[in-house]
C-alpha cells in the first residue's frame, strides 16, 4: 500500500512535470497543464472519501422521497394547505439553480471546500427545517408552514452541492475507465434511499410526539434531525480524512453570468411547478414567468459569450459528446419522471388502490434499477465502452413504455409491477453513463462544471417532463370529461390535477373503516351508495384513459430519446490518466 509520504511525493512530480510528460487529454484545447494530471491517493484516502460520498448522496436522494410521505401530517400541524406545494418547490428551486454555480466553484477553488460549504448548509437547513414552527410567528418570515418552506430553501442550497460535488470528487478520485462500477454504485445507493425513503417517512409520522432531552418533539420533526448525526459524521470523514484535491483552475466568479442563471431558472421552474395546477398555462402569470425566464436567458447567454471566466461556457457545446450526451440525459429524465410522476395517483383513481399499495407498486422500478445501474456499471469498468448500454437502457425504456401503454384499465397492481420493473431496467444506465461520457471527453480542469452541466440538465428535464406530461394528462381529463352522459345544456366541470389529487385523499379517507369500541358489537357494514359508486366508476374511466395518453407520450418521448443516444459519439474509456490521447478522438475545444 503506498504511505501519505509517497503519495506526497508522486503528486509534487506529476504536477511539476505534468505538462510535458503527459498528451493531450480528450476534448482538451491545448496541451495538459498540472491542473489536468491525475494526483495519486492512498487506498485509505479513497475508500473513506468513497464512503463519506455514499452518505451525502444518500441524505440528499432520501429527503424528496421521505418528506413527501409526511406532508399530510405536517401540513395538518402547521396549518398551510394552500402551501403544500411550495415545501418541495422551494428545495428543488434552490437546488437546482445553484447546482451550475456550484460547478464553476469547484474548479476554482476545489471541490472540498464547496462539498463542506454543502454539507453544513444542509445540516442548517435540516435543524432549521425540524423546528418549523415551533416558536410560533417570528418576524419577516410568518408561520410555520411559511417557515418550512424558507428552511426548505436553505436546505436546498446544501442539497445542490452534494449531488455535483460527489460525482465530480469521484472523477478526480479514478480515471474514466474505473467510474462505471463507482457509477453503478451510487446508482444503487439512490435506488435504495428512494425505497427507503416512504418506509422512513411514514415510520416517523407514525411515530406520533416523543419526549427527549425534556421536550416533546413530533414524530415528522425527526425525518429532518436525522440528517444531522448522519451528515454530521459525512462532514468529520470529509474534513478529516478526504485528502486535499489540489486540482485548481485558477479564475475569478462570474458573478453577473451567476445572477442571470438564477435569474432564468427561479421564473422557468415557477412557471412549469404552477402552470396546470394554480394558473392555466395561458394565464398572464405563467406567461409572464416564461417571458421573464427568456429575457434572462438571452442575457446570460450574452454575458456568458463575452466573459473570460464563464459559470457555463459556450464553447462546451462545440464538443460533440458534452452536447448530445447531456440532451439525451435531458429528454430520457423527460421520459422517465413523465411517465412514473401520475402512476401512484393512477392506481389509486383508476383502480381505487389504498394509497400504501400504491406507493409500493413503485419498489420494483428501483429493484431493477439497482440491479441494472451495478450490472452496467460493472461491464463499463470491464469493456471500456459507454454507448452499447446507453442504447440497451432506451430500448429497455421504449419496452417498458410499451408495456405501459398496452396496460388495460383492469390491470392491477402486481399487474402493474412487473411493467414497472422493466421501466427500472432501462433507467439504470442513464443514472450515470451521460455523466461518464461527458466527464471522458472534457479535460480535468472543466470535469466540476461538466459535472453541474450533466445534472443541472437532467434536472431540468425533469421538471419539464413533469409540466409536458401534467399537461397532456389534464387535455385528455376535459375531453373525457366532456364524453361521459350528462344533461344538455348543462356545461361539464374540466377536471384538474388538483382534483385528482383531492378525489385520492377523500378515496383514502371513505375506505378506512371506523375504529373498533371495546366491548361495543361489531359495526354495520356500510350501505353502499348507487350514486357515488356511479361517480366512482366515471372518476375511474376519465383517469384510466387519461393516464393512457400520458404513457402514449411517454412512448413518444423515449423514442425520440433512443434516437439523441444514437448521435453520442463512441469515444473509449481511458483506463489510467497517462493513457489519456492514445486512441482518443481528435481534441475539441473546451472553452479555454
Amino acid at each position: 500500500m503506498t504511505t501519505r509520504q509517497e503519495t506526497e511525493s508522486i503528486r509534487a512530480a506529476q504536477v511539476s512535470d505534468g505538462a510535458s510528460s503527459l498528451p493531450n487529454a480528450p476534448g482538451a484545447a491545448g496541451p495538459m497543464t498540472g491542473n489536468d494530471v491525475q494526483q495519486s491517493f492512498t487506498d485509505t484516502e479513497k475508500r473513506v472519501t468513497l464512503v463519506a460520498l455514499m452518505i451525502v448522496f444518500m441524505l440528499s436522494a432520501l429527503d424528496s422521497s421521505i418528506v413527501a410521505t409526511a406532508m399530510p401530517k405536517i401540513v395538518s400541524q402547521l396549518s398551510g394547505l394552500e402551501l403544500y406545494a411550495w415545501v418541495t418547490t422551494a428545495y428543488l428551486l434552490a437546488s437546482t439553480v445553484m447546482v451550475p454555480i456550484y460547478g464553476k466553484l469547484s474548479d476554482i477553488y476545489g471541490r472540498k471546500p464547496i462539498l463542506v460549504t454543502g454539507v453544513v448548509l444542509f445540516i442548517l437547513g435540516s435543524t432549521l427545517c425540524g423546528m418549523a414552527g415551533e416558536f410560533g410567528n417570528l418576524p419577516v418570515i410568518g408561520g410555520g408552514m411559511v417557515q418550512l418552506i424558507v428552511f426548505r430553501a436553505i436546505q436546498g442550497l446544501g442539497g445542490g452541492a452534494l449531488f455535483t460535488s460527489a460525482f465530480a470528487i469521484i472523477a478526480d478520485l479514478f480515471p474514466p475507465r474505473e467510474r462505471g462500477k463507482l457509477a453503478g454504485l451510487f446508482g444503487s445507493v439512490f435506488g435504495v434511499a428512494t425505497v427507503l425513503g416512504p418506509m422512513l417517512g411514514g415510520f416517523f409520522t407514525d411515530l406520533g410526539t416523543t419526549h427527549f432531552l425534556g421536550l416533546a418533539i413530533a414524530g415528522w420533526r425527526w425525518i429532518f434531525y436525522l440528517n444531522l448525526p448522519i451528515a454530521g459524521v459525512a462532514l468529520f470523514m470529509i474534513l478529516v480524512q478526504m485528502p486535499a484535491l489540489t486540482r485548481k483552475q485558477p479564475g475569478t466568479i462570474d458573478f453577473i453570468g451567476a445572477i442571470l442563471i438564477v435569474a432564468t431558472c427561479t421564473p422557468l421552474l415557477l412557471a412549469l411547478s404552477e402552470g396546470g395546477r394554480t394558473y392555466p398555462w395561458t394565464s398572464p402569470q405563467v406567461l409572464g414567468l416564461f417571458a421573464g425566464a427568456g429575457v434572462a436567458l438571452l442575457g446570460f447567454l450574452f454575458v456568458e459569450s463575452r466573459v473570460e471566466n464563464p459559470i457555463l461556457s459556450l464553447k462546451l457545446f462545440a464538443n460533440r459528446t458534452f452536447s448530445t450526451a447531456n440532451a439525451a440525459g435531458f429528454v430520457t429524465s423527460m421520459a422517465f419522471m413523465g411517465m412514473i410522476t401520475f402512476l401512484p395517483l393512477y392506481l389509486q383513481l383508476g383502480h381505487g388502490t389504498q394509497a400504501t399499495v400504491s406507493g409500493m407498486t413503485l419498489t420494483p422500478l428501483m429493484i431493477g434499477l439497482i440491479i441494472s445501474s451495478t450490472l452496467c456499471g460493472r461491464l463499463v469498468s470491464r469493456t471500456g465502452k459507454y454507448k452499447p448500454f446507453m442504447i440497451a437502457g432506451s430500448v429497455t425504456i421504449i419496452l417498458a413504455a410499451v408495456a405501459l401503454v398496452l396496460a388495460g384499465p383492469h390491470a392491477g397492481p402486481l399487474d402493474m409491477a412487473w411493467r414497472i420493473f422493466v421501466l427500472g431496467l432501462g433507467l439504470g444506465p442513464s443514472q450515470s453513463l451521460y455523466n461518464i461520457a461527458v466527464q471522458n471527453a472534457l479535460p480535468l480542469s472543466d470535469v466540476g462544471v461538466a459535472t453541474a452541466a450533466s445534472q443541472f440538465f437532467r434536472q431540468i428535464g425533469s421538471t419539464i417532463g413533469v409540466a409536458i406530461f401534467g399537461a397532456v394528462m389534464t387535455h385528455s381529463l376535459a375531453v373525457e370529461a366532456a364524453k361521459l352522459p350528462h344533461p344538455p345544456g348543462v356545461a361539464v366541470r374540466t377536471l384538474t390535477l388538483t382534483d385528482l389529487q383531492r378525489f385520492a385523499i377523500e378515496a383514502q379517507t371513505r375506505a378506512k373503516p371506523a375504529p373498533p369500541v371495546a366491548g361495543a358489537p361489531p359495526a354495520p357494514a356500510p350501505k353502499p351508495d348507487p350514486i357515488m359508486a356511479m361517480i366512482i366508476a366515471a372518476v375511474q374511466s376519465v383517469v384510466s384513459k387519461a393516464i393512457h395518453s400520458v404513457m402514449i407520450a411517454g412512448l413518444i418521448v423515449s423514442v425520440i430519446a433512443l434516437l439523441v443516444v444514437l448521435t453520442v459519439p463512441a469515444l473509449p474509456l481511458q483506463g489510467a490518466y497517462a493513457q489519456y490521447g492514445k486512441g482518443a478522438a481528435k481534441p475539441e475545444p473546451s472553452g479555454h
